[in-house]
């Protein structure tokens, strides 16, 4: 348990980051989940919409520290990849 008030600080700190990162990672799953849906279902033009919609999520999580700068390029990388392939 903190002692000092600055430890007990620094706990509540983490905490409040910790559900501001847990909200984050979870809205970029939601929408990666819904790329995934699309290109699942076949509808090419509802899967660029959803990618077009999930790339600057991914890119903010990434920016915030939530995944890494790598992660966030090679799943937006993968992703349209895939929404590509549909249309050929």
């Amino acid at each position: 348990m903190a002692n000092t008030t600055s430890a007990k600080k620094a706990t509540r700190k983490i905490a409040r980051r910790t559900d501001i990162n847990k909200a984050r990672r979870s809205r970029v799953r939601s929408f990666i989940r819904q790329v995934e849906e699309a290109i699942s279902s076949g509808d090419q033009s509802a899967a660029a919409a959803a990618l077009k919609a999930a790339q600057p999520e991914l890119m903010r999580a990434a920016s915030k520290g939530v995944v890494h700068a790598n992660t966030a390029s090679r799943k937006i990388s993968r992703l349209s990849n895939r929404v590509k392939a549909l249309s050929a």
